[in-house]
């Protein structure tokens, strides 16, 4: 197997079709120490040659072909590596320190990467999003491509065909790179493959349930409006988020069940505090910080907490001009500059506010246990630093 790190040697095939100018690999934040950069660093590089690998097997097939994984060295060039650097924490909770970062470790953060790959490329679908980090979503890539080389038919429909087969190849090839993740060549410990088969199936039912909120009845009361929001919330992203990496680079390391349900049990109100923050940044957000259009999450028609205590807190003029705006595309600036009043005055971003410092307090309450299962000081310190970060993000 190639060192992490190390690019592959092109291959006679890549001469056929070019790569493109892609972005540059991930910067790593400046509060990051040396072990995590190191590892990080490791992780894009095995990933860009794990597509590069790829690329190269499908350009033998057909020229054409690259584009589906130069769609994904241009997605996953981008983005905060956040599950690998938890999958990274869970590691060394149960195994301790090491010189640099183990190959198993480097491939589950690869397979971890690729996973929310394929979870972006099928959400922005779902959602009918056009930008994605800043760039263009995977589905408008294609589009773009197909109106470039005057191909016929319908661009749209090309373009979501395209992201569609994108999304499945990253999620096959996920799981590829995890049964790479084993120790001394072993396959991967029955509880790590346990973890990976159940975030597959939760991921993608959480989608289902998400897709179902903004086209079924909404819930008569408050109460209901933000169980379901959490529900959501919880199973489409916060448990893949954090929960499930940390646990996995943990089992990995054949580390205790103990240890592993006290991870679990941090990470997943971590996970669901870095998911409220998402939603006040898909109407509060700076979109140049953001890298998507402020209030998209309006337009998609997103019944997210935060809409839920705007919905049944505000006056009910203010709750039906909110209502008016949910799914509506053609919501103009001023309409989402009046739903941040409407959201504001009610109190409903406040209270979304006081649940993340809430959900953070509980991570921390349980993070602070886990010295006394013999994780070092410094795995601890490396997970109080992250839980911060992610609490308090920006984009």
């Amino acid at each position: 197997m190639p060192t992490p790190g190390h690019a592959p040697e092109p291959e006679t095939a890549e001469a056929l079709a070019p790569e493109p100018s892609l972005p540059p690999e991930t910067e790593v934040a400046p509060e990051t120490t040396p072990a995590q950069e190191e590892y990080v660093t490791d992780v894009n590089a095995r990933l860009r040659q794990v597509l590069h690998q790829k690329r190269s097997e499908m350009v033998k097939i057909s020229a054409e072909a690259g584009s589906l994984a130069e769609s994904l060295l241009a997605l996953t060039s981008g983005g905060k590596k956040l599950r690998p650097v938890l999958a990274w924490v869970g590691w060394r909770a149960a195994a301790g320190e090491s010189e640099h970062p183990p190959r198993p470790l480097v491939e589950l953060g690869v397979a971890l990467e690729l996973f929310q790959a394929a979870a972006l490329v099928h959400d922005d679908v779902i959602d009918r999003s056009s930008t994605r980090r800043g760039q263009p979503s995977t589905h408008t890539r294609f589009e773009h491509l197909h109106a470039n080389r005057g191909y016929s038919g319908s661009a749209p429909h090309f373009g979501t065909s395209g992201a569609i087969l994108t999304g499945d190849l990253s999620l096959s090839w996920a799981s590829e790179a995890f049964e790479n993740a084993g120790v001394d060549g072993a396959p991967p410990s029955p509880a790590a493959r346990e973890i990976f088969r159940r975030m597959h199936t939760e991921v993608i039912t959480g989608q289902y349930l998400d897709l179902l909120s903004e086209v079924a009845s909404a819930p008569e009361n408050e109460e209901q409006a933000v169980k379901q929001a959490r529900n959501v919330l919880t199973y489409k992203a916060a448990k893949y988020s954090t929960e499930y990496p940390i646990a996995l680079g943990c089992a990995l390391a054949d580390g205790s069940e103990e240890l592993r349900s006290a991870l679990s049990e941090a990470g997943l109100p971590l996970g669901e505090a870095f998911q409220l923050r998402d939603d006040l940044l898909g109407v509060f957000g700076d979109p140049s910080v953001t890298g998507k259009p402020v209030g998209d999450d309006l337009r998609e028609g997103k019944r997210t907490e935060l809409i839920a205590y705007g919905l049944h807190r505000s006056s009910p003029a203010e709750a039906q001009r909110l209502e008016s705006m949910l799914g509506n595309p053609e919501l103009s600036e001023h309409d989402v500059a009046d739903a941040r009043d409407i959201l504001t005055v009610c109190g409903a971003m406040t209270l979304v506010e006081e649940e993340i410092t809430k959900l953070t307090e509980r991570s921390a309450a349980v993070a602070g246990r886990l010295v006394g299962l013999g994780v070092s000081d410094s795995v601890a310190a490396d997970f109080d630093r992250i839980a911060q970060r992610l609490a308090a993000r920006t984009s």
